[in-house]
């Protein structure tokens, strides 16, 4: 691959010595050079190809990092990490003690805000233009770049609406796809939609409605259009908005062509485009899938069953539900907070609500699950997806969390199954009605059981099971982190005799178990895919205080620090919960 311009490019200085009709071949080079190494490498594809012309003008027009850049959510930031520094190094993207795969404030003075979530750029950005005026610098440039699905959530909006009424020195890039991860849903795509390059809607512009100088829409691939746009807005004060379209996948016909798979390929034929075909037959099914297919056939038998996702139908596999039922299943964009409310306000219409969310996106939504939900006692159902560690998005995605905020919260059960039987099992016991709500949580990726399908069986809530017996040491585990257990107990010198406890529910816990637990054994080991403070261990602890237990609990989880990105094996092994770890961990409390 031969890079004649962008092999001398390590950072934006170098970039704004070339003329203006060199950066059609630059954005030739670095098309080229991000199809090189994600088709090999893996990562986010389609959207940082579909700002290539935009990230070479936004470094060529603007003097970063002085002018501070935000970009939304990040997928879309690679052509901006190879600009600034990270050439070089950008094959160890994604990958353990590599660089993120996002923008990250301590990775370099390039990414100016942390992102992984979407639609934080307009308050980070109007944030950073306020701060900038309080010191007195009133030419400093600010600008946030967001995608068309991005701005329809709630915090955009409220950026819009309060810097409407300032001065402050912002400019927003609406980055026009029609697309996130999924296609973008709801009125405001709508009203995008009818937007043309060179043409706007002909309703009100909602935009100049909320106090912003509105440009475009112009074509987001043509660079000298977007050259002489930036240099006419970097002029103009106050907050101003430029509405661009794009093609998120530009330059690689497949991924224009089917850009819902090509957000996140995986490794790709970087000369055909094709996706390399994985040897999947015979494999256990994703976690997502068993969810989205158990709760299919469960909608088909009630149709008080509706199904809501904030933006992830794919990732989700809801998309299974809406295909077959789409009056009952909802893709409500990225608004998490709106998803949760509106399973609520469902639910006391006795509507039995699947609300299917990712761990790390129901955080964005804590308020709701406590106010709107639990406090009401309503009986939503979470499946609460990629739960624990999920490998190499990283810190912004891992699921840490769940079961520390929501063990507190009075009302809710936690449930965790181990394997996707249970977890059919457990969403079939939801569906016949519960009197509290429900937050049932499931990794990503695939389980260990192949015949998962089986007949539908209430399971009984609270009660755990005892997978194995043994007289030396007890293991209690919730959830799927059981299978790196059993592996451990499975090739673990026979000389030691462990029990294995699958607690199954965080909440309510099985006290009965524990109790014969705590008069049979002095050692006991939890384990858990969450963060240890304030999770299943400590609720293990607080009881055996209450049940006067003598012996000894060893806690094992994710510590309290955020785990970087790479191979989820690899983090499993760094947070100490891997199958090695845990025989470790045995045989030093075994044999001292």
């Amino acid at each position: 691959m031969h890079l004649e311009l962008l092999s001398n490019i390590n950072s934006p200085k170098d970039l704004r010595q070339l003329d203006p009709n060199q950066l059609e071949q630059l954005a030739r080079e670095l098309r080229e050079f991000i199809i090189d190494i994600v088709s090999t490498k893996e990562g986010h594809l389609g959207a940082s190809l579909g700002v290539i012309e935009l990230t070479i003008a936004l470094h060529y027009c603007f003097d970063t990092p002085e002018d501070l850049l935000v970009w939304d959510v990040g997928h879309q930031a690679y052509g901006h990490k190879i600009l600034t520094g990270r050439r070089e190094v950008f094959d160890t993207n994604r990958k353990l003690n590599g660089i993120s795969g996002f923008p990250k404030r301590d990775e370099s003075p390039y990414d100016t805000f942390g992102v992984g979530h979407s639609s934080t750029s307009i308050s980070a950005a109007l944030g950073m233009a306020i701060s900038s005026q309080l010191k007195g610098d009133f030419d400093k440039q600010h600008i946030a770049v967001i995608g068309d699905a991005s701005i329809a959530s709630g915090i955009a909006f409220e950026g819009l609406n309060h810097a409407g009424v300032t001065n402050a020195n912002l400019l927003v890039i609406l980055n026009d796809n029609a697309i996130g991860i999924d296609p973008s849903v709801g009125a405001l795509k709508t009203y995008l939609t009818k937007a043309k390059i060179g043409k706007k809607p002909p309703q009100d512009n909602i935009i100049e409605a909320l106090n912003f100088s509105y440009d475009g829409p112009i074509d987001g691939h043509d660079l000298p259009e977007l050259l002489k746009a930036f240099e006419r807005l970097k002029t103009i004060k106050g907050p101003k908005l430029l509405h661009i379209i794009t093609k998120k996948g530009k330059g690689l016909k497949q991924a224009e062509d089917d850009q819902v798979r090509y957000h996140a390929p995986g490794k790709f034929d970087k000369t055909t485009g094709e996706v390399l075909p994985k040897n999947d037959q015979n494999l256990p099914p994703k976690f997502q899938d068993v969810f989205g297919l158990t709760l299919l056939e469960l909608a088909r038998k009630d149709k008080s069953i509706v199904g809501i996702t904030p933006a992830m139908p794919t990732g989700s596999s809801l998309k299974f539900m809406m295909e077959e039922f789409p009056d009952r299943a909802f893709d409500v964009g990225i608004a998490e907070q709106h998803a949760v409310t509106l399973s609520a306000g469902m639910a006391t219409q006795g509507h039995r609500v699947f609300c299917t969310i990712y761990s790390t996106f129901l955080q964005r939504a804590y308020d709701q699950v406590i106010h709107d939900v639990a406090l009401q006692n309503l009986p939503v159902i979470f499946c609460i997806d990629r739960a624990g560690l999920v490998g190499n998005d990283g810190a912004t995605h891992h699921g840490a969390y769940d079961l520390a905020f929501l063990r507190c919260i009075p009302n809710m059960i936690v449930a965790a199954p181990s394997n996707a039987i249970d977890l059919r099992q457990m969403l079939y016991t939801a569906s016949k009605g519960l009197e509290h709500p429900i937050a049932i949580r499931y990794p990503r990726g695939r389980g260990t059981v192949k015949e998962w399908k089986q007949d539908f069986k209430a399971i009984e809530i609270g009660k755990g099971l005892k997978l194995r017996d043994g007289k030396d040491l007890a293991v209690l585990s919730l959830g799927s982190i059981s299978s790196e257990v059993e592996d451990a107990l499975n090739t673990i010198d026979n000389s030691f005799s462990i029990a294995h406890y699958d607690l199954r529910f965080l909440k309510p816990l099985d006290e009965s178990m524990l109790q014969s637990v705590f008069n049979r054994f002095e050692n006991i080991i939890t384990i858990e895919d969450g963060c240890m403070k304030g999770g299943f261990g400590d609720a293990v602890l607080d009881y055996a205080q209450t049940s006067s237990y003598k012996g000894r609990i060893h806690k094992l989880g994710i510590p309290d620090e955020f785990i970087e990105q790479g191979d989820t094996k690899e983090l499993y092994d760094l947070a100490g919960i891997s199958s090695e770890k845990i025989k470790d961990k045995i045989k030093a409390i075994l044999n001292p």
